[in-house]
């Protein structure tokens, strides 16, 4: 079932990406040969309109769209241009670079655009999430959750970690179950420094840790006993479509801007040979992910969604041949040049860039495999 729904949610995340360039080169006067659900063999034509067949293909993985003209390895409109002939006016080739850049984003504005659909719909049906305190009460699936941990501090001794959910506290003078900051912090004061054994729900599974109180943690408060942790309190309170329409819009920035920053530490980490793999799910990876979050919920599936569809539009960003980001460095250097560039080139080229994604994906499959069995 895990397979069945990552091969769902992958299908999903790929043909709304090439529903944007579909839609772009379409509206950009452009000839669309194929719009194709999975990879081929083809499996099925569903219909043909004017020029454009709908086509289903054996291999379940994605989607694509055939765009005459912009792949120099299948077509002769790039080499007329080459050569001098006249554009065929209706080739992604023959158009101007602004139509050809427009194309080639657009399919990134469409997974982005998507992500913000899918945190909307997050918010409408209720995921997880830091709650204020008017929501508290409404709240379902309730749990204080460790938001941060202070390094060096008997929090992080213990081995807490952000996102452990605090089901119990108890010391030799009794116990704390409750689920609002306010009370845990005064149990913890009270300890006196004395030993308080956590219960803590972590990946589905419970788990006790310890930890000792000490003081000098508070900075307003040096004589305050504390762990070092900061908790909120996590629940499931679904959102009005309206609310979940400004939230959403909110939650989207803010992911995008820690993706992005995310991918630029990551790859530049390559560059360096200093990248950081356990920060990184390939596919392996992220289909366990995927049987996880769809086991947990609808909120939680589609905030996962979210998600990997941010990543996918930033990573086609990417200027690496293969990518829209290398297909935009091409488009620009043909503007630059004003002329385009030689087909046996951009093939070239773009072989070499598709072998190093490959190449990337293959290491990063292996360690997921890894992370499992080792």
């Amino acid at each position: 079932m895990e397979v069945f729904v990552f091969i769902l949610v992958i299908v999903a995340l790929i043909v709304v990406h090439e529903f944007g360039h579909f839609a772009a080169a379409k509206l950009s006067g452009m000839r669309v040969d194929e719009f194709g659900i999975g990879y081929p063999p083809r499996a099925l034509t569903v219909a043909k309109v004017d020029e454009t067949s709908y086509t289903l293909n054996w291999l379940p993985f994605g989607g694509f769209v055939k765009i005459y003209g912009e792949d120099p390895a299948t077509t002769t409109a790039q080499t007329r241009l080459a050569t001098g002939q006249a554009a065929d006016p209706r080739a992604f080739s023959g158009k101007n670079r602004f139509l050809q850049a427009l194309v080639l984003v657009a399919g990134v504005a469409m997974n982005l655009l998507f992500a913000y659909l899918l945190i909307t719909g997050a918010l409408v049906a209720g995921t997880p999430r830091a709650l204020m305190p008017s929501e508290v009460a409404g709240a379902r699936d309730l749990a204080l959750t460790v938001a941060s941990v202070l390094p060096g501090t008997p929090a992080a001794r213990a081995g807490l970690v952000p996102g452990d959910a605090l089901i119990s506290a108890r010391d030799a003078a009794g116990t704390w179950r409750a689920s609002d900051p306010e009370s845990f912090s005064a149990f913890v004061a009270e300890s006196n420094g004395h030993d308080i054994r956590l219960t803590i729900r972590r990946s589905g599974l419970e788990r006790t840790l310890t930890a000792a109180p000490e003081t000098g943690i508070v900075p307003g408060a040096p004589a305050r006993y504390a762990l070092g942790v900061e908790v909120a309190p996590v629940g499931v309170v679904p959102l009005s479509l309206g609310k979940a329409l400004a939230e959403g819009l909110t939650l989207t920035g803010g992911a995008i801007a820690l993706t992005a920053a995310g991918l630029w530490h990551f790859f530049s980490g390559v560059f360096t040979l200093s990248a950081n793999l356990s920060q990184v799910a390939g596919p392996v990876g992220i289909a366990g992910a995927v049987g996880t979050a769809s086991a947990q919920g609808l909120g939680d599936l589609l905030s996962l969604m979210a998600v990997i569809s941010i990543n996918l539009a930033l990573i086609n960003l990417i200027p690496i041949p293969a990518l829209d980001g290398g297909r935009l460095l091409f488009v620009a250097i043909e503007s630059a040049i004003r002329r385009p560039i030689a087909p046996e080139v951009a093939r070239a080229v773009n072989a070499a860039g598709f072998a190093l994604l490959i190449l990337l994906m293959a290491v990063v499959t292996f360690h997921d495999i890894y992370r499992i069995v080792g």
